[in-house]
């Protein structure tokens, strides 16, 4: 099992990093209502005009997730293709892509909008596609009795997102996937899947290939504005007072949603329910939500009803009333026709 990023101690750097901008890009992967309905969903861009054009081309292809540790908000998958003789021309020298835990906010916003930005060289030449898994899906996949771990539920949504691609029929050559776990066994699956395409999984590959750092930005950028709207049924309302600081400035009080983020972990314990702990935001399988709820639930007890095991009743008892006298075959099946019934 590879390690998360619920497992890791981030410094204030790094938590800062993976904060979202309050005024972060909302691009067309944002979808509100399912969003806030926490259900997953795939978003693809349409096939830009260079590769519409001429399906032949031979193109280049990445992959990258954002938002594999949070207890709060939702795990994103991005794929991102392009002619290959662009990748390094386009990508890391005209717009200068990197990993987008390098960039700053708005630098990731700003390169996503000019990729969603009709008629200009990154729309032309580039697509895109992301499959965002929300928390609710996750949790409820890792809680099912045959538990569909993370690694798992991660491989499918890369398998997923590369097939609809090809089924495009988008000519791929080349695929770069950065990965967590152990390279060599990722890549041999994806080999046994796509024999004739040229697979290389590798570690820190958003900061190596540029196709996949570009793919990094757009997962990132998604779960950003994902998590901005999963704060949206928490904003104070207008007119009432602000309490918190951060919210006045526009910024998410819970901070990162990353489990070592002290504002994360405050916001979590202020907004538990007791019983139901909290919304469609919230990853119930991680250990920080599974121990505050335990920890609460500790004084919550539910009581229910015994109910009667008898064996004693009989099938007519379900159409006549007990003690009724009278035939039981009569009842069930119809009164019987005498003189004084008028039959047709």
């Amino acid at each position: 099992m590879a390690e998360t990023r619920e497992d890791v101690q981030m410094d204030p750097q790094e938590i800062e990093e993976e904060t979202s901008s309050s005024d972060v890009f909302m691009a067309p992967s944002i979808i509100k209502p399912d969003i806030l309905a926490g259900n997953s969903y795939t978003h693809h861009s349409p096939i830009p005009t260079q590769i519409s054009e001429d399906m032949s081309k031979e193109c280049v292809l990445g992959v990258d997730e954002a938002g594999r540790g949070p207890v709060l908000g939702p795990m994103v998958y991005a794929l991102f293709y392009l002619p290959i003789e662009l990748q390094q021309s386009l990508l890391a020298g005209t717009h200068h892509f990197d990993d987008s835990k390098v960039l700053t906010p708005q630098v990731r916003s700003a390169l996503m909008r000019k990729l969603c930005t009709k008629d200009t060289d990154l729309y032309d030449s580039c697509g895109w596609a992301t499959r965002l898994l929300s928390a609710r899906d996750i949790s409820a996949h890792m809680l099912q009795p045959h538990q569909y771990n993370l690694n798992a539920q991660a491989m499918d949504a890369t398998i997923a997102l590369i097939k609809e691609v090809l089924a495009k029929g988008v000519n791929v050559k080349e695929i770069y996937i950065d990965t967590i776990g152990r390279p060599e066994t990722y890549q041999r699956k994806l080999e046994r899947i796509w024999p004739t395409i040229r697979i290389t999984v590798a570690k820190k590959a958003d900061s190596l290939y540029p196709c996949v750092s570009a793919a990094s930005v757009c997962a990132k950028v998604t779960r950003d504005a994902a998590l901005d709207v999963c704060y949206e049924p928490y904003q104070p309302r207008a007119g009432t007072e602000i309490q918190d600081k951060d919210a006045a400035k526009g910024d998410i009080a819970w901070g990162s949603g990353y489990p070592s983020d002290a504002r994360t972990s405050t916001w979590l314990k202020a907004n538990m329910d007791p019983v139901f702990g909290w919304g469609n935001e919230c990853r119930f399988s991680w250990s920080t939500a599974k121990e505050l709820l335990e920890g609460k639930n500790a004084d919550v007890k539910a009581e229910w009803p015994v109910e009667d095991d008898s064996n004693d009743l009989r099938m007519t008892d379900f159409f006549a009333a007990k003690g009724d006298e009278g035939d039981e075959l009569a009842d069930w099946f119809g009164k019987r026709v005498t003189e004084e019934m008028e039959v047709f």
